[in-house]
């Protein structure tokens, strides 16, 4: 294999990172907007604003990758994605702000849409697994950026200041892209104009994909909104040190979403180890709910496992999905999995701050739990076997 598709790879990972630091750190601003007077059900809303944007865009972006192609919907999405979050930060008022962070979703879908398929194009089937555990590590990773960066920004400079940092770097990150960033080979079909069949006509397996994928979401952004809310103001943490910690933890998810990449190219399928993560991330969020009802110092232990294993599964949902999708239609299924999956962010938050402010943390996080084990449930593992046994035969 020569080196482009490992440039692309970086590139691919690089981008979905500096996006993620802006998508996904709002949540770390959440003590700052607290204490600027917001509910803990509002701040959960606003953290949850790029999610609402992400799910109005995500098809869209995917099908501009499948017809423009990865490079453009790329460096275009990205460079929108980095003014919009200047525009977020230039506002003064909560609602405008909440409106400029819709809008970062809106444009940032473009990244989670087409890095992905721009690595699946790039990477044969057997190296696959690894290489999208590794793009994959960007959202964890960009989690980490804004976990170091945000609070002390935000405590010493002001929030607006905090948003300028990940905007920048979503700027200079597409000017690489405009530089490096080169379209993988196309597939006969495309070539050709031929067009396949959709990949949701005669099977139901992308649906439970994109299903189980939604629900396993739910207790990454669970603790991912939360934790960092909780370890101030129910654990009495400095903000700038839960920031610390979380990143740590939020590297060591990057780390096990690689794991999990190189898991599944050893057994041979995705679904099967996602099914396994499914039921654990289950019993970690039962013992977070626990130790939060116990008022246990282990709760931090609890959440640190929650955390890291609730995002494993995530590279393995999407190249199932790209798998199951074929080059033709990969773009699209990877925007719907997004899509589904942001859908279930966006009711996180509101969700998981109702019930924290009305009944505690315990009972919320105890709620969460019951995701992933539906999840489990229906993950499509038999038709993944089903559909990897006719590839083989059909290969010889």
């Amino acid at each position: 294999m020569t080196a482009r598709p490992w440039v692309m790879l970086t590139l691919g990972t690089l981008a979905l990172t500096v996006a993620c630091s802006l998508l996904y750190g709002m949540p770390f601003l959440v003590p700052t907007f607290r204490a600027q007077g917001v509910s803990l059900s509002g701040a959960g809303a606003l953290a949850a604003a790029p999610s609402l944007g992400l799910v109005a865009t995500l098809i869209l972006w995917g099908g501009f990758a499948d017809r423009y192609g990865e490079r453009l919907a790329m460096w275009l999405g990205l460079g929108l994605t980095g003014l919009a979050g200047l525009v977020a930060a230039a506002s003064h008022t909560l609602p405008a702000r909440a409106a400029a962070l819709a809008l970062v979703g809106a444009a940032g879908a473009s990244v989670n849409s087409a890095s992905g398929r721009l690595i699946m194009g790039w990477f044969p089937q057997e190296r696959r697994g690894v290489a999208m555990g590794v793009r994959q590590m960007g959202q964890p990773l960009g989690v980490a950026v804004a976990a170091l960066v945000l609070p002390p920004l935000a405590h010493r400079y002001g929030v607006s200041v905090a948003l300028i940092a990940p905007s920048v770097l979503c700027l200079l990150v597409t000017l690489a892209l405009l530089l490096f960033a080169v379209d993988p080979p196309r597939h006969a079909p495309v070539q050709t104009g031929v067009r396949p069949a959709s990949p949701y006509r005669d099977s139901a397996a992308l649906w439970r994909v994109h299903a189980a994928s939604a629900l396993l979401v739910v207790p990454q952004f669970a603790t991912a909104t939360f934790a960092a809310e909780y370890l101030v103001a129910q654990r009495h943490w400095d903000p700038a040190g839960a920031g610390r910690i979380l990143a740590v933890i939020a590297v060591l998810g990057a780390t096990g979403r690689l794991v999990t990449g190189r898991w599944s190219d050893r057994v041979g399928n995705r679904l099967g180890p996602m099914r396994q993560i499914a039921v654990v991330s289950m019993c970690c969020m039962l013992a977070v709910a626990a130790t939060a009802w116990a008022g246990s110092v282990l709760v931090i232990l609890a959440l640190a496992a929650a955390s890291i294993v609730s995002v494993t599964d995530n590279g393995l949902g999407f190249t199932a999905t790209a798998e199951f999708a074929g080059p033709f239609w990969a773009g699209r299924a990877l925007g719907t999995q997004n899509t589904a999956q942001n859908l279930a962010a966006f009711g996180t938050g509101p969700l998981v701050g109702a019930l924290a402010a009305a009944h505690g943390y315990g009972l919320a996080f105890a709620i969460c739990a019951v995701f992933p084990l539906v999840g489990a449930a229906i993950t499509p593992v038999t038709a993944e076997r089903r559909r990897l046994g006719l590839l083989r035969a059909r290969t010889g």
